[in-house]
Formats: C-alpha cells, structure tokens, sequence
C-alpha cells in the first residue's frame, strides 16, 4: 500500500497535459502521444509479462520505476515534442512491467496465506488508494508549479519515481503457485495460459472496461473547458479521483451484488459521462465525478474475476495479456476523443455494457451453488 501511494505521488501526472499545450502541441499533438504511449505499451505488454514470471515480480517493480524517473527526466530536461514521445517510450515500458507484476505479486502473496478470498477488497482498496493520492499529489504539483514552474514539478517527480523504485526492493515475493499446471516454456507462457477453459469471455471484458480508463487522461482538459481556471485545474479534478477511490473501495460490496448488475452500473456510467459533457459548467465535474466511481467498482470486479481463473506460474504474463487488450482499447478512447470528446468517450462506454452482460460472473466454488441472477 504504501509503494502504491508513494508512485502515485508525482507531481506532474495532474499537469503533464496542461505542460504539452503551454509548450505549444496542439490537441491532436497531445492524442497522438497518448496514442504513442498505449502503443509502447501495447507491444511491451506480453514480454515484460514473461519476464516478471520468469525472472522476478519485485525486479519488474524495481526497473518500471526507474524507466518513468528517466523519462520524466527527458521531459523536464529537453521539453518539447521529441523529448515528450520519448519520455513516454520509458514510461510506456515501465507501465507494461507493473501492469502484469504488482496484481500477479500481490494475488500470490494472498494465496500463500490462504487468503484468495480477500483479493476482490484488497485489489479495490489498493485502487482505492491510487486515486486518494491524487489529493495530496494535486496540493504538492500547485505548491511546485508556483514555486519554480515545470522544471521544478519535473525534478521532483523524477525523485519521488526513484523514490518508489527503491521501496520496491524490499518487497518480500513468494514463489508463484503452480495450480497443478506443469512448468510452461518460455515461449509458449501466452499460449498455455489461455487455453484454459472460460478464460476468454473475462479476458476480453477486462480488455475493453480497463481501456476505457484513459478518459482519465482527458480529465484535466475537460475542467479546463468546463471553465475552470489553469491553477485550479489539479484541484477541480480532485472530485473525480475521490469518487473513483470511493467505487474502488466499495468493489468488494460490489462484487456480491447480482452479476448482471455490473452491466447496469456502466451503463449509468456512460450516462452521467455523457450528461456531464453537454453542460458547459463546473458544477457538471460532480456527474462525470459519480460516472467515474461507478465505472471503477465495475472494472475492480473484473479484474478480480480474472485473477479467480488464472494459473500461478503465469499470472503476471495472463495480466499483461489482458493490458495488451487494454492499451488497444484505450486507442479507441483517444480516437473517440478526438472526434467527439467526452461525449464520444460515453458512447464507447455503452458499447462495452454487453460484453459484461455475462462475462463477469464470479468463478463458481467446489459444492457452490451457481448465481443465476
């Protein structure tokens, strides 16, 4: 949990956006490096995957952080667009080797204690806790950007990643479980895993509810547009953060509830997204606030879903399977944005209800009775 926060405390995740468009990229420029960002980590996905399997879950941890302080540094030292498509080559790699390692380490580690069970609430509490640094990463990126402007933001995010990379080493890591599964080549990790029966269905859901989380990366334009002064645009976006950590944490509850209730959620979600797009007031943040909270509560139980059917020896690799599927809907979001804004986004949060219609039931236990709700 508290390497969790402690990478989440970068000053300049609130404001990278903003320092694109002040250093004179278009809002084109901007999507065409998010998507430059999701294709790095598209085709970094599956590998770092592997190799948090085979070689070390901790170790991945350890170089993603030191990966996203180099390219913070690029950005900070030679801001501009080479350096910025650059910075985010780093950082897309780095995110490929936490996306399949910190769920595959904490999942084994709750099962070397016998406590599978509890992943659904830790999963969501640690998402939870994702969100909630945003308050004070928004309070120290203001403080910094006053004091010293983005260079100033740039060094001190480069430090905290650093910070965090060192954290990581002292993370204890059991070995992986091997579910009865034999010891699988390297080259065939992918393939074995999902092979397995019923992992499909989940995996696609997965894919396409995680990818339509780079709306967080429009919401700081969308305060702006909405009316909300530069200096304040960290601290608007706040109520966002909040009620996704509230959706998080309540994941658990969730996840009890009738599987074909998740559906109903998103659907909300979308909703709410699209009403808080159309009115052109700051007071229209609280909608996409209590959209966003909604739409993590269901992707948490997903994600908990998935790692209910995936073999120990390849977890990491599965997950970073599904990130693949993730960064390539993510795409669909940076396009949709670009066409129409966030009210294009609500669509594409529609199209996904079905896909989660049946796909995210929990995994049935020995001698459990089936949900047939």
């Amino acid at each position: 949990m508290a390497w969790t926060a402690l990478s989440g405390l970068v000053p300049v995740y609130p404001l990278y956006a903003l320092l694109f468009l002040d250093t004179g990229l278009s809002a084109a420029q901007v999507s065409g490096l998010f998507a430059l960002w999701s294709l790095t980590g598209l085709l970094a996905e599956v590998p770092t995957g592997v190799l948090a399997d085979r070689w070390s879950r901790r170790g991945a941890l350890v170089l993603a952080g030191l990966l996203e302080a180099a390219g913070f540094a690029v950005w900070t030292a030679a801001p501009g667009p080479v350096a910025f498509a650059a910075g985010f080559v780093l950082w897309g790699v780095g995110g490929a080797l936490v996306s399949g390692a910190a769920e595959a380490l904490v999942y084994d580690g709750l099962a070397a204690a016998g406590a599978e069970d509890a992943y659904l609430r830790v999963h969501g509490a640690t998402t939870a806790t994702e969100l909630l640094v945003q308050v004070p990463t928004a309070l120290l990126a203001g403080v910094l950007v006053v004091a010293g402007g983005y260079p100033l933001v740039g060094w001190a995010s480069v430090a905290v990643c650093l910070a965090a990379a060192a954290l990581a080493t002292r993370f204890p890591e059991p070995p992986s479980t091997d579910d009865g599964e034999p010891e699988v080549p390297l080259r065939t990790a992918a393939a074995t895993a999902l092979r397995r029966p019923g992992l499909w269905p989940v995996l696609a859901a997965v894919a396409l509810l995680g990818g339509l989380d780079a709306i967080e990366e429009y919401f700081p334009l969308l305060a702006r547009d909405e009316g909300v002064p530069t200096a304040l645009v960290p601290a608007a976006v706040l109520v966002v953060a909040l009620a996704g950590a509230a959706g998080a944490a309540l994941a658990g509850r969730v996840g009890r509830l009738p599987a074909r209730a998740l559906p109903v959620l998103l659907a909300v979600s979308a909703v709410l997204l699209a009403g808080g797009a159309l009115v052109a007031h700051p007071a229209a943040l609280a909608a996409v606030a209590v959209s966003y909270g909604l739409y993590l509560a269901v992707l948490v139980v997903g994600e908990a879903r998935l790692q209910e059917q995936v073999p120990g020896t390849v977890r990491a690799t599965v997950t970073s399977v599904a990130g693949l599927g993730i960064e390539l809907a993510s795409l669909l979001v940076f396009a949709a944005w670009a066409l129409g804004g966030a009210v294009a986004v609500a669509v594409l949060f529609a199209a996904v209800v079905p896909v989660t219609w049946s796909a995210l039931r929990p995994t049935p236990r020995p001698g459990a009775v089936p949900d047939l709700c």
